[in-house]
């Protein structure tokens, strides 16, 4: 539909280059060409919406909407303002937004093949299936003759899951197009397959397959392919036969293994064991037939010869990961005393005379030393932590240059408690390999852990651009790993805002990876990449579910509902109550310290600045073109801000809602919902969560603390829940056996079920104290410290949430000072080598030797920087 205010021929022209300009980026000749026209016509709605686009595309949106908004509004008829309007809604990721100016400029020019095909990339993004499907209809029927438009018609049923239409219109497809021997062609013909499997079809999958096995490159997918189908319609000699040809193609995948045993219905043990003995016998030097009649045979005799001839081999080859691949039989107690008889009757024997027993050849002096080394990981997963030492320490000993022998070394004293010596080893590991990014993040790592955040960076540095600051560098690189482990240690030492800026960025990643599969839905489609992309929406669909997003949603929940129970001060008050009260060599002392940290922040300023000018010089050299080009500038977080939120509970939801869709097999997700709808008093909601923790059944003692709490709520809140509301939770009280039964009596009988549980005796002095904060206090904290070695199992973390819940304001209220040593000198007794149950003379000193022998000539740590990170120490 022609524009309800048309250019002249002259202006019309330029209109065209402004068009031309736009599609090749360069904006600033595009932006003299509007300027030409709007001397004339400074009322024009499609040179003004033109005009609001281009300056969005340099980044400044707050004039570009304003132009394009007055473009708009000059010509509200014209389907280029409304498509452009909609550009920057999608630009500014209002989905919603922009799908309703796409709708309205199709409404003036319902054939436009542009806004159609940008109204189906929204439709897929925000996944509005059947809006999608019906755009891609209306594409195939304005464009039959390209390939895209049936293709991405036929995606749309694929995605809807209606399988038949799908089938139908890839097949109706295929008869127009003639079949050649190409990538895009075989990609086809597998995404088609695909939809069969997905469909159960398998009969018409193998009869596909069959037909265009000559146009089909990827020949692993299709025998996968093939041989999957033959296995669910039962025809196992020939998917056998398949599987055999998988196996020679790649003799290391046990899955191959696992499947074509299935295949064969391999039954008693001596089939399996003639059946893999052969396999091993054909590849010599694949590993996988060799150990998987580990995995099935009894502990007997055979199994001890099998174990043997397996064991001697690998240490013969020097596998290092040879730990990880036979720990699944740690499971089996019996198996476990076979391995550890086997492994020091070989160190003993290597000992004496360089051989294995009752064998007569000499072996490499490599052979001690893994031997050692798996000796090491096999005591540290026992917690036998002197022995692993021991045996780490001899192999150091025989190979004082091997880099993993350091790195097992740190992990061991890390599982022991002793944090420093585990830094200091791995920090020996990186200097003897500067070269090794993964030794790099190793030792970062374990610097983080300990709370030596700057340390950790500088080590970090080794491998980040010079032009940058090592943390920017991380942060563009989406290092998460580096930003969650700095927001624990920031936690640690009370740095909410700082652990906050940290989880946020962690999350902007995630919604980066979400809005970043924009660009592939016409790649993808015009690539003919189409399984892949398949797969790719359906990961983007649950991508909230890693790990990474989990663990920074976890801190910064537990940093709010920390902000929300004690809020922190202003921080002018902060200030103000800082020089309240104190004499004047108290304010003296008071106020040099703020002089050097001023200093000190200078210092930090003027590097920072010395790097801006770095970055700036690297970047002169641009483009003409684009030299008026500006970076997409996010929010800045700041710490200060973030740890002073508005409402504490509100921001938990941002963390929560994700991960109670993606991540509800973690039961700290639970944990972590039913303390924030205690806090909003949501108590239908608690009892959803308190629900799904039962189901959890291997964290029993947390089931009764969360079962209490909820119980003691409800009886100090009943009176004001309408009658609905306590029909249900009394109904469902009766089915968790909850109903009808005080707090005290529960929390008593709880106790005396799990005596010798240090665990529980936590959680269940943490309910004597809620049930009367006031009486019951030095009771509750007298029954934490009543365990003894006899009935108490103490681990290394039972240990150090016991000293948390002391040593912190959340149960107990403030105590002492001389409560918690008095705890952590109890602790002590229990775990002697953990630096954490230590005296803090003795933490300080094995920080300062930490520091002081760490390969980090630059790093001069000032007095300030190793008091925060003694006072951290005290708390974890």
């Amino acid at each position: 539909m022609p524009s309800s205010n048309p250019l002249p021929s002259h202006e019309a022209n330029l209109f065209k280059k402004i068009l031309k300009c736009y599609e090749q980026k360069q904006y600033r000749k595009a932006l003299q060409h509007v300027k030409e026209i709007l001397k004339k016509f400074p009322d024009h709605g499609e040179t003004l919406s033109m005009k609001g686009l281009i300056l969005n595309y340099t980044n400044k949106k707050s004039e570009a909407f304003e132009c394009a908004q007055r473009g708009l509004k000059n010509d509200v008829k014209s389907h280029v303002c409304w498509h452009v309007y909609g550009l920057l809604q999608r630009s500014d990721r209002k989905y919603d937004e922009a799908i309703k100016c796409y709708r309205n400029a199709l409404k003036l020019d319902s054939g436009n093949l542009q806004i159609l095909r940008d109204l189906s990339l929204l439709q897929i993004q925000i996944r509005d299936l059947e809006g999608f499907r019906d755009t891609r209809y209306q594409l195939l029927q304005l464009r039959p003759t390209q390939r895209v438009s049936w293709i991405g018609y036929a995606m749309s049923y694929h995605l809807l899951k209606d399988y038949n239409i799908a089938n139908n219109i890839l097949e109706e497809f295929n008869r127009t197009q003639p079949k050649s021997v190409d990538f895009e062609m075989s990609e086809l013909l597998l995404y088609q397959n695909k939809i069969y499997q997905e469909a159960q079809l398998f009969e018409q999958s193998i009869k596909h397959l069959d037909e265009n096995k000559n146009f089909i490159l990827d020949k692993l997918c299709l025998l996968e392919k093939k041989a999957f189908a033959l296995t669910k319609l039962n025809k196992n000699n020939e998917a056998s036969e398949i599987y055999e040809q998988l196996i020679e193609r790649n003799p290391d995948n046990h899955i191959y293994f696992k499947n074509l045993e299935s295949c064969l219905n391999l039954k008693n043990i001596e089939e399996k064991l003639s059946f893999y003995s052969k396999f091993s016998k054909k590849y010599p030097r694949s590993d996988t037939p060799r150990k998987m009649p580990l995995l099935f045979m009894p502990d007997s005799e055979q199994f001890s010869l099998y174990l043997d001839e397996y064991l001697k081999r690998s240490f013969r080859k020097g596998i290092v990961p040879l730990f990880k691949e036979l720990k699944c039989l740690y499971s089996d107690e019996a198996k476990l005393k076979i391995i550890e008889n086997l492994i020091l009757e070989y160190a003993l024997c290597l000992e004496k005379n360089n051989q294995f027993l009752n064998e007569s050849s000499q072996e490499p002096p490599t052979c001690l030393l893994w031997v050692y080394y798996f000796i090491a990981q096999h005591f540290d997963f026992l917690k036998k932590f002197d022995k692993a030492l021991e045996f780490i320490n001899k192999a150091i000993d025989h190979t004082p240059t091997l880099v993993e022998l350091y790195i097992l070394k740190g992990k061991i004293l890390k599982h022991c408690g002793r944090i420093y010596d585990a830094v200091r080893c791995l920090d020996e590991a990186q200097s003897l390999d500067t070269a090794d990014r993964f030794v790099n993040y190793k030792c970062s790592k374990y610097m983080l852990r300990a709370n030596m955040i700057k340390e950790a960076e500088e080590i970090a540095a080794k491998f980040t651009r010079e032009s940058s600051l090592p943390a920017d560098y991380l942060k563009e690189m989406q290092c998460m790993w580096y930003e969650i482990e700095a927001a624990n240690a920031y936690k640690r030492i009370g740095k909410f805002g700082e652990a906050l800026k940290k989880c946020h960025q962690v999350e902007r990643h995630f919604q980066e990876f979400i809005e970043d599969q924009f660009d592939f839905h016409s790649y993808c489609m015009r690539k003919m990449t189409l399984s892949s992309y398949v797969d790719m929406l359906r990961l983007e669909d649950r991508i909230k579910s890693h790990p990474f997003f989990f663990r920074a949603s976890k801190i910064a929940i537990e940093i709010y509902l920390r902000l929300h129970d004690y809020p922190l001060e202003e921080i002018g008050d902060v200030n103000k109550a800082e020089t309240e009260n104190l004499t004047p060599a108290e304010l003296k002392k008071l106020r040099s310290k703020q002089k050097k940290q001023q200093l000190k922040a200078q210092q930090e300023k003027e590097k920072q600045q010395q790097l801006e000018l770095k970055r700036k010089e690297l970047n002169k050299q641009k483009n003409k073109e684009d030299s008026d080009m500006e970076q997409t500038i996010e929010e800045e977080l700041l710490p200060e801000k973030l740890e002073r939120p508005v409402n504490s509970l509100e921001e938990c939801n941002r963390f929560l809602k994700p991960i109670e869709e993606f991540a509800s097999e973690y039961p700290e997700t639970h944990f972590l919902a039913f303390e924030v709808y205690h806090r909003k008093n949501k108590p239908l909601l608690m009892l959803k969560a308190l629900k799904k923790i039962k189901s959890n059944l291997s964290n029993a003692a947390k089931y009764h603390y969360y079962a209490c709490k909820f119980l003691i709520k409800y009886e100090n809140n009943k009176s004001s829940y309408n009658s609905d509301v306590l029909w249900v939770i009394e109904n469902e009280l009766k089915k968790l056996q909850l109903f009808g039964e005080s707090v005290e009596q529960l929390n008593q009988k709880f106790l005396n079920a799990n005596q010798g549980k240090f665990d529980s005796l936590i959680e269940g002095a943490k309910i004597f104290y809620d049930l009367n904060p006031n009486e019951n206090r030095d009771k509750a904290l007298e029954m934490l410290k009543n365990f003894s070695k006899e009935d108490a199992s103490i681990t290394y973390k039972t240990g150090i949430d016991a000293l948390e819940l002391v040593s912190q304001k959340h149960y107990f209220g403030k105590s002492l000072l001389e409560e918690v040593e008095d705890l952590r000198k109890k602790l002590n007794e229990f775990l002697p080598e953990a630096t954490i149950f230590k005296k803090p003379d003795e933490q300080a000193n094995e920080l300062i030797n930490c520091i002081q022998g760490l390969s980090l000539s630059s790093f001069l740590p000032s007095v300030t920087d190793l008091t925060e990170k003694i006072s951290s120490v005290n708390i974890r």
